[in-house]
């Protein structure tokens, strides 16, 4: 499994800013629990160095996550204007026993981005600069997916979230209005 998950950070596209991985954390059993390690690095570490560290703890029912920064253009509640900034993402991997086996319908490795309003904004007006500054977004998370399919042997992927429409579907639609 650590394997794998090497080869996916190794293709993500780390902030300029606050590169490598920001914080490790192995969880045993189930989310209920608590972490049996939980590591902080500022600055980050290398991909290779957080797996010799997740290595120590591997179990097939354990989870591991990862926490790190990629640049991504968002915008300021208090300010129209739009800036790069350094945002967070989890990359986490399941045993095939953690969680009673919670991988079989949502894979070994979960890579969570946040909110999908990074990729599709709602309130955006579709001044050309929106458009740009939001498809340089959906350019980024296009890029490093199709990398993580090519380079590692990952078998399938799925786009996910929160809300009702599934995020596929919103950037569709999302591209489709700045188009």
């Amino acid at each position: 499994m650590l394997p794998h998950m090497l080869a996916v950070l190794q293709q993500f596209p780390f902030s300029d800013r606050r590169p490598g991985i920001s914080y490790v954390a192995v969880q045993p059993v189930s989310w209920n629990e608590a972490s049996v390690l939980e590591r902080r690095f500022s600055p980050g570490i290398p991909p290779q160095e957080a797996m010799v560290i997740a290595a120590d703890l591997i179990h097939d029912d354990y989870a591991y996550v990862f926490e790190v920064f990629w640049d991504l253009w968002i915008r300021d509640e208090s300010a129209p204007d739009w800036h790069l900034a350094p945002t967070l993402a989890r990359i986490i991997a399941q045993g095939e026993e953690f969680e009673d086996g919670t991988f079989n319908e949502t894979g070994h490795i979960q890579i969570d981005l946040g909110l999908d309003s990074l990729f599709v904004p709602d309130d955006v007006g579709l001044s050309e600069e929106n458009q740009a500054k939001v498809r340089d977004n959906v350019k980024k998370l296009i890029e490093f997916t199709g990398r993580v399919q090519l380079n590692t042997r990952a078998t399938s992927r799925r786009l996910w979230s929160e809300s009702e429409a599934t995020l596929a579907q919103k950037l569709i639609a999302g591209l489709q209005r700045v188009q």
